[in-house]
């Protein structure tokens, strides 16, 4: 009876003894997660910023002229296409629809 005792008493320590260092092997496992969170959120603060400066009108002007040999339009090169069903003289589109337009033509062509 003694040796079953001890036995238990054995096994008590040693399950105590294996949850705390359960316990520190998740903390350190926490610690590790919360410095992998925070590169990860420097490293995506960092892409914004190249994205930003990456679809700036600026450079894609510059990129479209230099790299691209594109020139603003000159006069008559410019022709608007009506839909089937849509008479001339109706609603011509905004000038937010013209520009979005105009930006994804241009970030197709600079991504191509």
């Amino acid at each position: 009876m003694k040796t079953l005792t001890i036995l238990a008493g054995v096994m008590l320590v040693f399950v105590f003894v294996w949850e705390r260092v359960d316990v520190v092997r998740v903390g350190y496992q926490i610690e590790r997660s919360k410095s992998q969170k925070i590169l990860l959120e420097r490293e995506r603060d960092q892409l914004q910023v190249k994205v930003s400066s990456l679809m700036a009108p600026e450079r894609i002007a510059k990129v479209a002229t230099e790299k691209l040999g594109l020139v603003p339009p000159q006069q008559g090169q410019v022709l608007m296409v009506h839909q089937p069903n849509e008479a001339p003289g109706q609603s011509l589109p905004s000038v937010a629809q013209v520009r979005l337009a105009s930006r994804i033509i241009a970030m197709g062509r600079v991504n191509e």
